[in-house]
């Protein structure tokens, strides 16, 4: 009972406002090119210094909760990613835009924002303890072979070619390697240049491989942006909610992929909405429609990316160690307010976690309401701008988004630079989303080799390390699955025409 009236009291009116604007602002930041959830997060932060704890919380996780959800608006109205957990939002949401079904793609990552956003909070208030544990056996080698699972996802991201998606996580890989090793500080590939010792930028070249592209395309092509929508069609709510319950099986286990991905440290919304939007293509019976306006596409990784916020608190609070980037913002400002995370979150300062919780619940449930209203007049307002006002509103926020990160102007020219290569290479078949993979995941990767090698030999068996961990074989089998599993499939399928031929 005493639970429940902890969680009853983010009802109050004062935690109920702050919900509301922090939902609302979160949004609006997240809709910006380049302002990511953790930006938005950290900018607000000074705001809640002067409030009681549970209001403080509660407020920060509305503003991530919304930020989250906000960059599916731009990844599908001008297919450039508002937070870096939308990159596979943009695969099927923008199409649906091209098309004429940017309102029904809103409100299709609306309710699935929700959806994936309940099912991180309900696993947040009941399996945190259990899941930490889990968490906690994670180690080096573990994390490495998650990685690897995570770029044999690119056969599955790659659009027409499998060997083009191979050469962009290739440059991929190579970017992440660029400016001071994670392990030993060796300097690599920086040139004599002082601004290169950062390395690249992860949001600096996800704003240019993705924004600069459509830019230059709007600028070179006569055509209008998206399709306007026709009169009296509204938000599309009926169809909508019929897809997602056509799709229901796949927004569980988008649900479930997101939660159990931001319990692992460090992993966020971009694998767990990659891995998802992987796992939806692989099991569905519209496969060859994924990358063409799918709504599937946009139920897999919408849900996913919001179950993350849930899920990344649980090793959080219980832990001490952030799930996702955000995470380590509102953690700072917990410690800030004089408390402690681990076991006594859930005893001593029980009283402000279950009002913390109950006021995620509260916040995800406002996300639908106060989405599909800035969701109808985004999609409208973008459609009726006319190009020469949109290309450098477009241009001017993504400079400006870029050079906020670090307050760099060098990272500005990154941008631009892997912008123009990112349009070139599209030319030629090489998408920039498996560029993006490698670069995020090359880091994960590496810094997991270098210390399982150093453990495995200071052990004496380096295959041991590798190869005889329980974890570390179930991420193997799931590698294995991932490579073999479309070969099968497409030896099946060729098989009875094969036959046939044969005959």
């Amino acid at each position: 009972m005493d639970t429940l009236s902890f969680m009853a009291a983010a009802l109050s009116p004062v935690n109920l406002m702050l919900a509301i604007v922090g939902v609302a602002a979160g949004i609006l930041i997240g809709a910006l090119p380049g302002l990511s959830a953790t930006m938005a997060v950290a900018v607000l932060v000074p705001v809640t210094f002067g409030m009681p704890p549970e209001a403080a919380l509660i407020m920060l996780g509305a503003i991530y909760t919304g930020a989250i959800y906000g960059g599916s608006y731009a990844a599908i109205l001008v297919n450039t990613p508002g937070t870096p957990s939308a990159i596979a939002t943009t695969f099927d949401g923008f199409p649906m835009a091209k098309r004429g079904d940017g309102d029904l793609a809103v409100t299709l990552s609306t309710l699935s924002s929700m959806i994936g956003g309940l099912v991180g909070a309900v696993a947040l208030l009941t399996l945190a303890p259990l899941l930490a544990q889990i968490a906690l056996k994670f180690g080096p080698v573990e994390y490495f072979w998650l990685a690897i699972f995570g770029l044999t996802l690119i056969s599955a991201l790659s659009e027409g070619s499998t060997l083009k998606g191979f050469i962009g996580a290739g440059l991929g890989l190579l970017l992440s390697t660029v400016g001071v090793s994670v392990i030993g500080a060796d300097i690599r590939y920086a040139f004599g240049s002082q601004f290169l010792l950062g390395g690249v930028e992860t949001i600096s070249a996800l704003i240019g491989l993705y924004c600069i592209p459509v830019l230059i395309d709007l600028v070179a092509t006569p055509s209008a942006h998206l399709e306007p929508p026709e009169e009296g069609r509204g938000i599309r709510f009926g169809e909508g909610l019929s897809l997602m319950w056509r799709g229901k099986f796949n927004a569980l286990r988008s649900a479930i992929i997101g939660t159990a991905v931001a319990i692992l440290p460090g992993a966020g919304g971009s694998i767990a909405s990659l891995v998802s939007y992987s796992e939806a293509r692989r099991t569905s019976p519209r496969s060859d429609q994924f990358g063409k306006g799918e709504p599937d596409g946009v139920i897999a990784t919408e849900t996913a990316n919001n179950a993350t916020v849930g899920g990344g608190f649980i090793p959080t609070f219980v832990l001490g160690i952030p799930g996702t980037p955000p995470d380590a913002v509102i953690l700072g400002a917990l410690l800030v307010q004089g408390f402690r995370t681990g076991p006594e979150m859930f005893t001593t300062n029980v009283g402000v976690t279950y009002t913390f919780i109950g006021g995620l619940f509260i916040a995800t449930l406002l996300m639908l309401p106060i989405g599909l209203l800035i969701g109808r007049y985004a999609f409208k307002s973008i459609v009726s701008i006319p190009k020469a006002l949109l290309v450098p509103s477009i241009a001017f926020m993504t400079i400006i988004g870029t050079y906020a990160i670090r307050n760099n102007p060098f990272d500005v020219v990154v941008m631009v630079v892997l912008g123009v290569v990112g349009w070139v290479l599209s030319r030629y078949g090489v998408k920039p989303s498996p560029i993006v993979l490698g670069l995020i995941l090359g880091p994960i990767a590496e810094q997991g080799f270098v210390q399982g090698y150093l453990m495995g030999n200071a052990s004496g068996s380096v295959m041991g390390a590798f190869f005889g961990r329980p974890l570390s074989l179930a991420i193997i089998a799931l590698v294995l699955l991932s490579v073999l599993f479309p070969l099968w499939r497409a030896w099946r399928t060729r098989s009875p025409k094969e036959t046939a031929n044969g005959h």
